[in-house]
């Protein structure tokens, strides 16, 4: 069998431009790395490939010939991945499609009775690893489709999708390495000026957040891989693809605050050199376990994503989050003491929000003191806790384009603001009460080279053309410009006629 495993090109902008970072879709690498030896596995991260889906597509799907594609997607690249489905489908008809990933297995039932369904064979549900695997294996005739627990598959008799019971949580113990070598075609992933890895140490969260998907995906548990296998992770990063900058994925690493330490002192005794390690963590753990903090940073954690959400007790109760304000201040504290940079996690558009709150919830972030900020917009989720309440509100207004469910777009209205509103003051109160993002003195020296062209060359620049737009076409104009911006961002000309 030749598997070949594809990750959408579709993008969020983190903090920077959408071209400033590229990294690596753990999730097919490490399927890709726990399907059986005897089959041939190739993976195609499609981030680095946005100018040129379809040729690029058609040139590999021609040259492998593979007889099983797999696509990873979440709610908002979903309309790229049945696209993609689609192009391949016409390019040889005989290959079978799995798709997976939060949306397929959220959405499982709906998308089996869907007329997109047309380009789909299979739906592999949940962790993908063994289901996946077992797939492989079955085409190849060495195991049935009836027994692979978490697969979708259609019937012979009317070819409707007949979907097997969910499997248990995997067995971290039994999950391979991932894939990094040859057979992944694309290369080149990067943070700014840096190549960067991924590499996960858990799965899961027991936090309550209710806008969140992971609970459907894992349940509310937390699982760990074994040390010795993260070891093994960051060695093949480390000295085999010879990259020195590593983002953790994990949902929140921080649950277990002494694995942690154990962890980092194992890290520390392998004496990496140069070593950067980028991280999401959870306010409260952050905030109690200064001795944490302290042995993060001299294990070479550098960077922090903290999920602050807002400064509103209200709103924080709305997201089904304790009232976090107080640890916020407390945990970038903890992480500034140990020359960690706070990337802080903002979301508007609660029910109750008006343009004061959204002002307000901004200033709450600079008076806190972390050093950049991640900013979304409430998004309903399919199948979240946040999307039932906001439907009984009709607070809703984009109930079924999920190419706009990715926290940028205004797909709510609160009771205050129209859906337009809150996208114009979203954007607007960030410009006005952040301004221009100023790099903290930790990481100006860590990323020297790409905080000085950002200092001295594209901000400026940047200064000067906003300067003849705002005189040209004032705030409302250069909002518009953005938006068309947005727009254009996850379109794919080549995809169009598909």
């Amino acid at each position: 069998m030749r598997v070949l495993l594809i990750s959408m090109p579709d993008v969020v902008p983190i903090l920077v431009h959408e071209a400033a970072v590229h990294i690596p879709n753990l999730g097919i690498a490490s399927i890709g790395g726990n399907i059986d030896s005897e089959h041939d596995v190739y993976l195609v991260d499609l981030i680095r490939k946005r100018r040129s889906v379809k040729k690029y597509l058609t040139k590999i799907v021609g040259r492998i010939k593979p007889d099983l594609v797999g696509l990873s997607a979440m709610a908002w690249q979903y309309d790229t991945c049945i696209k993609i489905a689609h192009l391949i489908k016409e390019l040889r008809p005989q290959i079978k499609i799995v798709i997976g990933g939060y949306h397929a297995t959220l959405m499982a039932e709906e998308i089996g009775e869907s007329s997109e369904s047309q380009w789909i064979d299979f739906i592999a549900r949940g962790e993908g690893e063994e289901v996946c695997r077992r797939l492989a294996n079955a085409l190849s005739g060495k195991d049935d489709f009836t027994d692979i627990l978490s697969l979708s598959y259609r019937s012979e008799v009317d070819r409707k999708f007949i979907h097997n019971p969910r499997a248990e949580n995997l067995d971290l113990e039994t999950i391979k390495l991932p894939i990094r070598d040859k057979r992944r075609l694309t290369w080149g992933y990067h943070l700014m000026n840096a190549g960067i890895e991924t590499l996960e140490t858990t799965r899961g969260c027991t936090r309550s957040c209710n806008f969140c998907s992971m609970k459907n995906m894992y349940g509310r548990t937390f699982r760990t891989y074994p040390i010795s296998r993260v070891l093994d992770d960051i060695d093949d990063i480390y000295y085999n693809r010879k990259v020195r900058s590593i983002f953790i994925t994990d949902d929140n690493m921080v649950l277990n605050p002494r694995r942690v330490i154990e962890l980092c002192d194992a890290i520390i005794a392998k004496g990496y050199k140069k070593l950067r390690l980028f991280v999401q963590a959870d306010c409260i753990t952050m905030a109690m376990r200064e001795d944490m903090v302290a042995k993060m940073a001299e294990a070479g954690f550098c960077s922090v994503f903290l999920g602050i959400e807002n400064g509103s007790k209200k709103n924080l109760s709305a997201a089904g989050k304790g009232d976090i304000v107080a640890a916020s201040k407390k945990a970038i504290a903890n992480c500034h003491k140990y020359g960690m940079m706070v990337i802080g996690g903002l979301i508007f558009g609660f029910p109750d929000d008006d343009a004061q709150s959204i002002q307000e919830n901004y200033e709450f972030f600079k008076e806190i003191g972390a050093d950049a900020a991640y900013c979304q917009i409430i998004t309903p989720y399919p199948k979240t806790g946040m999307r039932e309440y906001l439907l009984s509100e009709n607070l809703i207004t984009n109930k079924t384009d999920l190419k706009k469910y990715n926290g940028l777009w205004a797909n709510v209205r609160t009771k205050y603001l129209r859906s337009d509103e809150l996208q114009y003051q979203f954007w607007y109160q960030r410009q006005v009460v952040l301004g221009w993002w100023k790099p903290p003195h930790s990481t100006q020296s860590q990323g020297r080279l790409w905080t000085w062209i950002w200092r001295f060359m594209f901000k400026p620049y940047l200064k000067l053309r906003y300067k003849r737009v705002m005189k040209k076409h004032g705030w409302e104009g250069r909002f518009q410009l953005e938006i068309q911006r947005l727009e254009r961002m996850n379109t794919f000309d080549d995809l169009k006629e598909y």
